[in-house]
């Protein structure tokens, strides 16, 4: 019985410590990411929240790019080095292995928002393929 508790412990300890692993693990980690720059007081971000930001984790573009807030007037987060900040919020970058692959600035409302969101998450593949990215300027 005594060695089924160590064994028991052995493999809890095992499992917190790859659970640690893995939470402390950067977010760019992820396949993709939509990037969000917004600001506080932001009509605009406000709107998207409302119309579009409560549904988008249900989506399959919000599982295949989770969405990651970062506000503008506040440093970039290490894993997000090269990301060029934006002026004007929202704007959306879909951001995939540690480069940035499109972006989206302004919120044109939801009925624009997807097909062009959709356009943009389709460049991933071609990213992959090529090795790199050309982003909008």
């Amino acid at each position: 019985m005594k060695g089924l508790r160590n064994r028991f412990f052995e493999m809890s300890a095992a499992l917190t410590l790859g659970l640690v692993v893995l939470a402390s693990a950067p977010v760019s980690l992820q396949a993709a990411q939509l990037i969000m720059l917004e600001q506080s007081g932001c009509y605009w971000c406000k709107m998207w929240n409302e119309e579009i930001g409560v549904a988008y984790p249900k989506t399959d573009e919000g599982k295949l790019a989770p969405l990651r807030r970062v506000d503008i007037h506040a440093a970039l987060p290490v894993d997000l080095k090269g990301l060029k900040k934006a002026n004007y919020t929202p704007t959306f970058v879909v951001w995939h292995n540690g480069r940035e692959i499109d972006r989206l600035r302004g919120y044109p409302g939801g009925h624009f928002f997807w097909p062009m969101l959709q356009q943009m998450l389709a460049k991933i593949d071609n990213a992959d393929a090529s090795g790199a990215a050309e982003p909008k300027s």
